[in-house]
């Protein structure tokens, strides 16, 4: 309950300032971020349980209405404008697609190859960032140290997954190559927004450009993609639909736009290597999956990374 307060509080609280924009992580920031990946993290495990009744692609869809409709509500609420002229519109549509089609590639990527590899070239995405980020965001440079940092929290999720490694098939690498995609679109959103106009107007509004686009365009996708809809409705499947639409789509993501309006992309993104570190603890608790000696040297490699490059 008090992670649901604090997370609730750092971006809606008084201190809530679009403005701000710290270069450094301070306990506010770092505590909501670890709370966001171990959410997302979780996920993963919440797709899993509801995949053989709702087909992915369907699920994100699903996802995306059920939470745009929550955003709307909340900035109703909030007294939000949504169709104020802020010049936004473009660039909302633009960071929209990109979102639809990152998923894209995710769900489809997974039916070529594994699920320890897929997450292995996913989380390419921060170097995207750091990249994009000094190439259009002015100020976000990253020191030699930070760079060592970013390459050592990748390091620590190859030693995760390194079990599940093997020699690719051809089958494979197109699955590979649609997650490093995937992992591109990921890092080109994250960077849209922080140097677009959309960093100045309310994380909520830019949240409902993304979930409004895809909820259009997913189920499309969807449907061209022969996926044969909803088999079956259960508790379990209703509580993982409630999960990723309540929490993940509506709550976390907010608080991801609040972060990416407040601090330096560069250094938020060394954080999402957290994200399937946590996904395997989770599965290890929901799943019985076994937590080997290379989750625990991952931990260290990702941790250290994370402290290099958060430096002052």
């Amino acid at each position: 309950m008090l992670l649901y307060i604090l997370a609730f509080y750092s971006f809606y609280g008084p201190e809530y300032n679009m403005k701000s924009k710290n270069a450094v992580l301070d306990f506010k920031g770092v505590a909501l971020l670890i709370i966001l990946c171990a959410s997302w993290g979780f996920n993963q495990v919440a797709i899993k349980v509801a995949i053989s009744s709702v087909p992915p692609v369907l699920q994100a869809g699903i996802r995306s209405i059920g939470a745009t409709i929550l955003v709307l509500i909340w900035m109703k609420l909030r007294h939000i404008p949504v169709l104020a002229k802020d010049n936004t519109l473009w660039w909302g549509i633009v960071i929209g697609l990109l979102f639809s089609v990152e998923f894209i590639l995710i769900y489809w990527g997974l039916d070529f190859t594994n699920a320890s590899r897929a997450v292995i070239f996913l989380n390419t995405s921060p170097f995207i960032v750091a990249l994009g980020a000094q190439r259009f965001i002015p100020g976000e440079k990253l020191k030699r140290i930070q760079v060592l940092g970013l390459c050592l929290a990748f390091i620590g999720i190859i030693v995760a997954f390194n079990e599940s490694l093997n020699l690719p098939t051809k089958q494979m690498l197109i699955g590979d190559i649609m997650l490093i995609l995937a992992a591109v679109f990921w890092g080109a959103t994250t960077v849209v927004i922080k140097a677009s106009p959309l960093a100045l107007i309310a994380p909520s509004k830019t949240l409902l450009y993304q979930l409004g686009v895809s909820a259009l365009f997913l189920p499309f996708f969807s449907v061209a993609y022969g996926e044969p809809g909803i088999v079956n409705i259960s508790p379990l499947v209703m509580g993982s639909l409630f999960y990723q639409i309540v929490w993940i789509a509506f709550i976390t993501y907010i608080a991801w736009f609040w972060l990416i309006s407040n601090y330096a992309v560069s250094r938020l993104a060394s954080f999402t290597f957290l994200t399937p570190i946590f996904g395997v603890i989770a599965g290890a608790v929901f799943l019985n999956e076994q937590i080997t000696l290379y989750l625990v040297c991952a931990l260290v490699l990702v941790g250290t990374g994370i402290y290099l490059v958060n430096r002052r």
